[in-house]
């Protein structure tokens, strides 16, 4: 008796153990080898690397005249005001004899340097020339009634490779547009750039529109080449006095 008992008191233990081990949850799967954390993508945009001092001098392109950087195929059409105002055109009323700085689109041009500054919100260019200081907002804000001037207000966004740039309240300029050919430029005119880099180079592509002295848009493309390694701009110091000197060289167009 005492036997049976026994027999069935380890069979009812062996089925409640195998009952428990059925319930228990089952040993999770080994893990296949971890592989390399890879970071996320970057999906923020690339902007393009424009910062530097840059040579704009004769080593970079050839020096502005009457006809570089405007030639037979971009030379500008003007309008009959364009034309009279240009016909009129006396090189001693030339605002740089008075210290007043160049403008877009021959300030590109001068056969000097410039330097390059990125800030997240604004694009800052520098001069050689005039000593000329051009802000590039980013930032989306628009002008206001006290942001006419000689360089007008500048916007720009990044595209791509390239920085645009689109410029427009600028004063009236009897030589706004070219002092070398005596055309003028209005409150009317709009300056569109593309900035973007070759290799070494950084390249430019400017165009102009006026409807107060051009019958339709031109403009031109340039180049800068590195200034050497720590060049700094060179101080651009107008003093008026010498500035007229030139003027009592010239043969006055009128008599008064």
């Amino acid at each position: 008796m005492r036997r049976t008992v026994g027999a069935v008191t380890a069979f009812a233990l062996a089925c409640g153990l195998a009952a428990l081990h059925a319930q228990a949850p089952a040993a999770p799967p080994a893990r296949p080898p971890q592989a390399a954390r890879q970071p996320p993508p970057d999906l923020s945009p690339k902007i393009p690397d424009l910062t530097g001092v840059w040579d704009g001098g004769a080593r970079a392109r050839p020096v502005n005249s009457e006809t570089i950087p405007w030639g037979k195929a971009n030379f500008p059409e003007l309008t009959e005001r364009g034309l009279a105002h240009q016909k009129v055109f006396d090189e001693a009323i030339a605002p740089k004899y008075d210290c007043v700085p160049a403008t877009s689109p021959a300030i590109q041009y001068d056969p000097y340097s410039m330097e390059v500054t990125q800030w997240p919100d604004r694009v800052l260019f520098r001069y050689e020339k005039d000593d000329q200081l051009r802000t590039v907002w980013l930032d989306g804000r628009k002008p206001t009634v006290y942001d006419w001037g000689i360089q007008g207000f500048s916007v720009g966004h990044y595209d791509g490779d390239a920085l645009i740039v689109d410029t427009d309240h600028f004063v009236f300029d009897v030589t706004g547009f070219d002092d070398y050919n005596g055309i003028p430029s209005s409150q009317m005119k709009k300056v569109h750039e593309r900035y973007w880099r070759e290799g070494t180079e950084l390249k430019m592509t400017i165009t102009v529109e006026d409807e107060m002295f051009l019958k339709k848009p031109t403009g031109y493309t340039t180049r800068w080449l590195p200034q050497r390694p720590g060049y700094k701009l060179s101080a651009w110091d107008c003093d008026p006095e010498t500035s007229r000197a030139p003027v009592k060289m010239m043969t006055p167009k009128y008599k008064n």
